[in-house]
C-alpha cells in the first residue's frame, strides 16, 4: 500500500515567517520515538491535513512533559521539565494544545497550570468526536462491516478525566458491532502501564495485569481492540502476542478514521 506523503509544519518555520498557528500538536515520547506509535502520530496528522487545520509541532524543541518523572517520585526532575516546556511553549504564544496521549493531555490540563502554565488543552478524540459530530469527517457504521471492535478505557481519558462517550461515539459509528468489556467506563481496569510501572520489573503476584486486561479482550471475541493512549497500545499489543492471539488486532482510533477514510 502506497503510503501518502504530507508535510508537518514545525512552530519555529512558522513563527520566523510571523505565522502563529491555531493548535500545537504536541505529539509525546512514545509518539516521536516508538515505531508503533508513530503509525498513530501520522494517522492523526494526516486527519489535521484532510481538515486544513492551522496547527504545528515543535520537532526538535519538544521534550517530555515530566509526567513519568513525576509518578516515579522524582518531583524534582518534574518541576525541571515541566518549566522548560513551559517556557518553551510561553515563547511560541502557545494558546492550544492538541494530544494525543492521555498521560500529556492530563499533566498539561490538571498539573501544568501549578506552575504558570496555562492552555486550553484537547484530547485528540474530543478533536476528532467535534469534527465528526459538525459533519466534517463523514463516518457511516457500514464502513467496517460487522467487524466486532470493543475498547479499552485508558486510565487517563476515563477515570482521569471523564472522556468516555466520545471514543464510544466514533466506534458506534465506524461498526455496527461494538462490544463493551466487562470491565468498562469507570469500572475500568488499568492496562498496567499506569504510575510508570511501565518502566520497571513487575511486583510479586499471581498474574500481570496485562494479562488479565487481553484476557477480558479475548472474552468479547472483538477482532479489534481499539484504544486510544500509547502505554494501553503496548501492552495490549504484548498480551495479544503473549496469548498466541495476534489475530485480533489493536489500532487506535486514529487510524481506523484513516483506513475508512483512505487517507
Amino acid at each position: 500500500m502506497e503510503t501518502k506523503k504530507i508535510e508537518i509544519p514545525v512552530m519555529a518555520d512558522l513563527f520566523a515567517r510571523g505565522e502563529k498557528p491555531e493548535y500545537l500538536f504536541w505529539v509525546g515520547c512514545a509518539g516521536a520515538f516508538d515505531d508503533r506509535y508513530k503509525k498513530v502520530t501520522r494517522a492523526f496528522a494526516k486527519i489535521l491535513t484532510h481538515l486544513n487545520i492551522s496547527y504545528a509541532v515543535l520537532g526538535k524543541e519538544e521534550s517530555c512533559t515530566g509526567d513519568p518523572a513525576r509518578r516515579a517520585g522524582n518531583e524534582m526532575l518534574y518541576q525541571m521539565q515541566a518549566l522548560q516546556n513551559i517556557a518553551v511553549l510561553d515563547g511560541y504564544e502557545v494558546k492550544k494544545i492538541i494530544t494525543i496521549c492521555p498521560h500529556c493531555f492530563n499533566i498539561f490540563k490538571n498539573e501544568y497550570t501549578d506552575l504558570g502554565g496555562n492552555y486550553e488543552v484537547i484530547n485528540y478524540i474530543q478533536f476528532l468526536d467535534q469534527y465528526i459530530e459538525n459533519g466534517s469527517i463523514k463516518l457511516d457504521a457500514s464502513m467496517l462491516g460487522n467487524t466486532r471492535i470493543t475498547y479499552h478505557d485508558p486510565c487517563y481519558l476515563g477515570r482521569g478525566n471523564d472522556i468516555y462517550a466520545e471514543p464510544r461515539s466514533i466506534l458506534k459509528k465506524l461498526t455496527g458491532d461494538f462490544v463493551e468489556l466487562e470491565r468498562n467506563k469507570s469500572f475500568s481496569f488499568c492496562c498496567g502501564a499506569g504510575g510508570a510501572q511501565m518502566f520497571k520489573e513487575a511486583e510479586p503476584g499471581t498474574k500481570e495485569v496485562f494479562i488479565e486486561r487481553t484476557e477480558e479482550v479475548l472474552r468479547s471475541e472483538a477482532q479489534i481492540v481499539a484504544t486510544a493512549c500509547p502505554f494501553c497500545m503496548t501492552m495490549l499489543t504484548d498480551g495479544l502476542k503473549y496469548k498466541n492471539k495476534e489475530e485480533v488486532k489493536n489500532f487506535d482510533i486514529a487510524e481506523l478514521i484513516v483506513q475508512v477514510l483512505d487517507l
